[in-house]
């Protein structure tokens, strides 16, 4: 990745999340990032070519940690765990606005644009990641199991920014106890 290209992106990350993504254009984005429009547009077709390069960051930063926990010597639960513990620290993180998927899909809600595209992959892969994750503790019926997961998740993200992160954030992780402790009754 050349590194205006890196700039670019890592100003429209900060940009897109902290003050959403309509409310910014491009202009915004190429002052911030001290690049010409011709550099903009040869890295990026275009601002929403842009706004999904953002989201596929965000995703595989997403799959790094998760994979991360997988390859730690830890047993099916606590990798469970260690996802939520990630999820959770996020909730507490310095300018917290909540998830950057969901706040995506929220200004994009045409189902076949790409940026809402980028979000139902992204989410896709998550559920079912999850899905192994439990299946893998032994849980019979990981699919319900994971969608709760999701929602718990979810609810966390949106409840996170609203209100004091700390004891959401720890709502969560009991909901995950609460998954692990009554899995396959």
């Amino acid at each position: 990745m050349s590194e205006a290209r890196d700039r670019l992106l890592r100003t429209a990350t900060e940009l897109f999340y902290a003050e959403g993504i309509h409310a910014v254009g491009v202009d915004r984005v190429i002052a911030v990032a001290q690049v010409t429009r011709a550099t903009l547009y040869r890295h990026f077709a275009s601002k929403d070519d842009l706004v999904v390069a953002y989201l596929t960051a965000a995703d595989e930063a997403i799959r790094a940690r998760t994979a991360a926990a997988r390859a730690a010597d830890a047993a099916p639960d606590d990798v469970v765990r260690a996802v939520g513990r990630h999820i959770a620290d996020d909730l507490q993180s310095q300018g917290f606005r909540g998830c950057a998927f969901l706040n995506a899909a929220a200004e994009y809600p045409d189902p076949a644009h790409p940026v809402h595209q980028a979000v139902l992959r992204h989410r896709q892969w998550f559920l079912d990641t999850v899905t192994e994750l439990l299946a893998a503790t032994g849980e019979t019926d990981p699919e319900p199991a994971a969608r709760h997961f999701v929602m718990l998740r979810d609810g966390a993200m949106a409840a996170g920014c609203l209100t004091d992160p700390k004891p959401i954030g720890e709502t969560f992780l009991l909901g995950i106890e609460g998954l692990l402790k009554y899995r396959n009754r």
